[in-house]
């Protein structure tokens, strides 16, 4: 997909890194946008917003290049190519750490910011988190990791519920391991897992009502960027089917959902929008360490707890960070 609308050349395109002879151009420079899935007008706002504190604005210093590979992973790698064949300057690959690696295997020489719910290091995009080295640097949520946490969490508002859902995109190329990685957490508590797949919005609505004639009683929402295009879909669909549900964005709980826990995805999306623009300012990517989160959100929803028949824990509501009553 190519979002012309947000693109104005000025004659030429930019140069690709090092940026040393940049201020010599007459050109504005070129950035392009990789993600896998289109995301709300919010996260693309955060990037702007990002851009413009490094002192980037679209269309008056800075054109962008816009690829999304519409929740079709495999598309990425062809994307990331094109990017490059556009000479861009800098790519800044956001969502997972697939539209990263695809960047990354596209080009040593072009500096590449990603942002990923994932581990950099172990998903092999850095190799180490404070000096990245070569061309790749960006954002970890750490989002991931956090799926034991936000099943601890759910664990304590349903804890009723012996046979956990676990909503995930088979698409992805992290859902294996991901669901694996979920396997000795749900045996700690003592508990259950069901995947329930969807790579299409029409596939939700089926991986829902199959949630129960499989006796599930609350589902966890992997942490999938394609996925939260359709959030208001997926939030009303666990009304529908009466579910307790956990998400790892606050988009979800906002719009009805029971309860979220993760980093800001806004923010960590901004962030490499700041990212971006240090390095059209002329930092390198390797000397510039990979961001981490410092604070995490909790959630509550109160108006969808009652209308689920839950009782909160007084202790999980002193915890959480935002109550929606």
């Amino acid at each position: 997909m190519k979002r012309r609308e947000f693109i104005t050349l000025l004659g030429g395109t930019a140069a690709a890194w090092p940026l040393v002879a940049r201020a010599q151009q007459s050109a504005i420079p070129l950035v392009g946008f990789l993600i896998g899935a289109s995301p709300p007008k919010a996260y693309w706002a955060a990037f702007q917003q990002g851009l413009s504190e490094a002192g980037y604005i679209e269309g008056k210093n800075v054109a962008i290049e816009y690829r999304s590979a519409e929740g079709q992973y495999d598309r990425l790698p062809a994307l990331a190519a094109d990017l490059v064949r556009q000479k861009v300057a800098v790519i800044a690959a956001v969502g997972t750490s697939a539209p990263g690696l695809a960047a990354k295997s596209a080009t040593s020489v072009i500096p590449v910011v990603f942002q990923t719910g994932g581990d950099p290091v172990r998903d092999g995009l850095v190799s180490r988190m404070n000096r990245p080295g070569a061309n790749v640097t960006g954002v970890s949520r750490l989002s991931v990791a956090l799926e034991p946490k936000r099943l601890e969490l759910l664990h304590e508002i349903v804890p009723n519920a012996s046979v956990i859902g676990f909503l995930v995109n088979p698409l992805n190329p992290r859902t294996q391991p991901l669901v694996q990685q979920m396997r000795e957490p749900m045996h700690s508590f003592g508990l259950s897992l069901n995947v329930l797949e969807a790579s299409t919005e029409g596939e939700l609505d089926a991986a829902f009502a199959s949630a129960a004639p499989q006796g599930i009683g609350a589902l966890l929402v992997a942490q999938e960027p394609s996925y939260n295009r359709w959030h208001e879909h997926i939030v009303a669909l666990a009304a529908r089917h009466a579910m307790p549900a956990m998400y790892a964005s606050r988009i979800y709980a906002v719009a009805g959902g029971l309860m979220s826990y993760d980093a800001s995805v806004p923010d960590s999306i901004r962030q490499v929008g700041v990212y971006v623009g240090r390095i059209l300012n002329g930092e390198k990517p390797a000397d510039m360490p990979v961001v981490q989160p410092i604070k995490f959100e909790l959630v509550i929803n109160l108006k969808s707890a009652k209308a689920l028949g839950l009782t909160v824990p007084l202790q999980l509501l002193a915890r959480a960070d935002e109550v929606i009553e």
